[in-house]
């Protein structure tokens, strides 16, 4: 029986929102959240139908879900969005702001640079922040004495030593913007809150299910673990850092990327 079904979880009573929950690494975190005995709010923008299977299939392993649709690059629908999830169950116990713009598959992937850009630092850093900032301040007002709060962003585990090629140029800018960021809503928050920002490594989402065989060898290669990342790596993490063993963790930026062996290959220059 899941720790969500028996009522045993280290999350039981907690109340959590993942935005992007319909991806890979979001609906790995939701999984998660609800198997540690979270009720867990799952955002996505158009992939509705994929975040409700995933909802049903929550409800039906013993845990509290539901669906919430909103365009996060939108500044009135990110507002209505953090009502919307902080009125669900009185509150938000923990919020991972995951949801982020896939430049690199499918239409985007052919947007002149900055058009993707725009629609990363739209998603990735205004919204992370928007969100983080209105929530924090929500939780701020209702906490205990305690700190039992927590905030989860997603940065990059390349973002401080750089990666070359327009990628690199592209996601380097916008996650150190989110990881910075996080180190200064922790201070700010503090005690009440803890913020922490994950910064997975080569994650085997949809782009590293087609890419070229240059990227998979590279991506395996860079690991001192010598294999991909997958979204359950970086969720049992999330789970972690938002649970009570995590107590004393704030402000910290935590690489999930197998150990970094730095490259000796010159990368294609996209």
């Amino acid at each position: 029986m899941s720790s969500h079904a028996s009522g045993q979880g280290e999350l039981d009573g907690k109340v959590a929102l993942v935005t992007g929950a319909s991806g890979g690494i979001g609906r790995a975190i939701a999984l998660e959240l609800a198997i540690g005995g979270a009720a867990v709010l799952l955002h996505t923008h158009r992939r509705v139908a994929v975040a409700q299977e995933l909802c049903d299939t929550l409800i039906h392993q013993g845990a509290v879900a539901q669906v919430v649709q909103a365009d996060l690059a939108d500044p009135q629908q990110r507002a209505a969005f953090v009502e919307e999830a902080w009125q669900w169950r009185g509150g938000i116990d923990i919020c991972v702001n995951n949801a982020g713009v896939d430049v690199l598959t499918g239409e985007n992937a052919t947007l002149p640079f900055s058009q993707r850009l725009e629609k990363l630092w739209q998603v990735d850093v205004l919204g992370t922040m928007e969100i983080s900032r209105a929530m924090g301040t929500r939780m701020v007002e209702c906490a205990a004495t305690d700190c039992d709060q927590v905030i989860l962003n997603m940065g990059w585990d390349q973002a401080a030593q750089g990666m070359a090629g327009e990628s690199g140029e592209m996601f380097g800018a916008v996650k150190a913007a989110v990881m910075a960021f996080s180190q200064s809503l922790a201070a700010s928050l503090a005690p009440h809150v803890r913020v922490n920002c994950l910064a997975p490594g080569w994650i085997k989402t949809a782009w590293g299910e087609v890419t070229s065989e240059y990227w998979q060898q590279r991506a395996k290669g860079e690991a001192l673990l010598g294999r991909w990342g997958t979204p359950e790596d970086v969720a049992q993490v999330a789970r972690f850092l938002a649970s009570p063993a995590a107590g004393f963790v704030t402000g910290q930026i935590i690489p999930i990327n197998g150990g970094f062996r730095y490259s000796q290959v010159d990368p294609p220059t996209t």
